[in-house]
């Protein structure tokens, strides 16, 4: 089993979370937060620089078997992306167990 951490541009999130339904990905968390980026200078509209240093993002924590990484993986890619700096980043790490705990299911099959 993989946790797949995204952080993601707000704005995306619709599309996301529409991309990980249609590949049966139906559970998952996810909350706002705030990072610092790269970008070190400021964009202009209308004449005003608007400070991008402190980001607002959308974090999403989802768990799956091993079968379905890359596949979860490419559908975030894919919805995500807006070709611009700032789309965000996907990280991947092992997890040893998962249990539901509603009826004491352990691995794979306390993940659907």
């Amino acid at each position: 089993m993989k946790k797949i951490e995204a952080v993601i541009r707000k704005s995306k999130f619709d599309e996301v979370k529409e991309a990980l339904h249609k590949i049966e990905v139906n559970f998952f968390t996810y909350w706002d937060v705030t990072g610092v980026g790269n970008e070190k200078e400021g964009h202009v509209y209308r004449g005003i620089t608007y400070s991008t240093t402190d980001i607002q993002r959308r974090y999403i924590s989802v768990v799956v078997s091993d079968q379905f990484l890359e596949k979860t993986i490419d559908a975030i890619l894919e919805a995500a992306s807006s070709g611009m700096v700032g789309d965000g980043k996907i990280f991947v790490s092992e997890i040893q167990e998962t249990y539901r705990i509603r009826t004491k299911e352990k691995g794979s099959d306390a993940l659907n």
